[in-house]
């Protein structure tokens, strides 16, 4: 059996050293063989020239790192397609996801488990905002996006083979790799884990980046938002039609015609506010679309050390920039 582990990897210059020694020790203990694909994300320091050391000192790491920053969720991907393993690992630098529990994921993989995740039962160092925040954002993702997904249940998880590959047939832009990895209904255990503070480094997931990654997760999985938005117009087209009754009363019985010029203010502010709120809906679904027809590629990737170019799956392409003494190209190698 192989073992892939895949590592986002963004300025984690701190910890990486930390990373890959708490990675050796458990992959000795472990009764299979393994490999360890680190994805840099365009990181700023000098997280890249420190993941090229090690992949060149030690062949069963592998480097991919990409032009520029394209995402947390376009590195878990890279990663997977790179993955040769008969099952792959997901799982942050940070070592809040504890490598020691790799073991444990690959006993209940061989009971026949094609998805077992890793869930939080505490979260040591983390603020009683981030706790909230984290709550609240597994709330709204089972309501609006899927029933399935666990609660306190990140992208650390070890998937099948035969659940990688159907994740590669899986190329929008807008990724929330935990919704896709649900939707696929594939059999699923979870190991509990106390999660702790980061060994080094902050977090690459503050409130505001947090709260655009669920307005992604929605907007990518449901059409929640533009069916508020229709019931904010049913909401205010009843509201209209009552205060017509009410000026149609004031007319026609109380005789009292005086201009309501704040009333009518409000409604102009109100109904016109609703509707470009609505039309800003369709919009973003509009961009989406726009974004999606365009089939670029989700990544592009400057430099790979000890990685052997992907032989599957998905009919997209992935570029890969190889520069020549003379002058830069690249190569689109095609994903059959």
């Amino acid at each position: 059996m192989l073992l892939s582990i895949v590592i986002p990897l963004y300025d984690e210059q701190a910890v990486l050293p930390q990373l890959v020694a708490r990675l050796d020790e458990e992959i000795a203990r472990l009764d299979c063989e393994s490999e360890v694909i680190l994805v840099d994300d365009g990181s700023r320091d000098d997280t890249p020239a420190l993941a090229r050391e090690i992949a060149h000192r030690d062949p069963r790491y592998r480097l991919l790192s990409f032009s520029r920053n394209f995402g947390h969720q376009a590195a878990i991907t890279a990663g997977l397609d790179f993955a040769e393993g008969d099952a792959v690992v997901i799982m942050d630098a940070d070592l809040q996801d504890p490598p020691e529990i790799i073991a444990q994921m690959v006993d209940l993989y061989r009971r026949g488990y094609d998805v077992v995740s890793a869930q939080r039962q505490s979260r040591e160092g983390d603020s009683a905002w981030k706790r909230g925040t984290a709550s609240a954002f597994y709330w709204l993702m089972r309501r609006t996006v899927d029933e399935r997904l666990k609660s306190e249940v990140g992208d650390f998880r070890l998937l099948s083979r035969e659940a990688v590959i159907a994740l590669r047939g899986f190329r929008e832009q807008h990724r929330f790799m935990r919704g896709l990895i649900a939707w696929l209904g594939l059999k699923e255990a979870t190991v509990p884990f106390a999660r702790g503070p980061r060994a080094a480094g902050t977090t690459k997931y503050p409130t505001l980046k947090m709260a655009a990654f669920a307005w992604t997760a929605i907007t990518s999985f449901s059409g929640l938002p533009l069916r508020l938005g229709m019931l904010l117009g049913l909401f205010m087209t009843a509201l209209g039609a009552v205060y017509f009754v009410y000026a149609a009363y004031r007319a026609l019985i109380v005789q009292a015609t005086v201009p309501g010029w704040t009333s009518l203010v409000f409604l102009q502010i109100f109904f016109s506010g609703a509707i470009l709120l609505s039309i800003g809906l369709v919009g973003e679904y509009l961009a989406r679309i726009y974004e999606e027809s365009k089939r670029r590629p989700l990544y592009v990737l400057r430099d790979t050390v000890n990685a052997p170019r992907p032989r599957n799956s998905s009919q997209e392409r992935i570029v890969v920039l190889e520069p020549r003494r003379d002058r830069p190209e690249h190569d689109v190698i095609e994903r059959k």
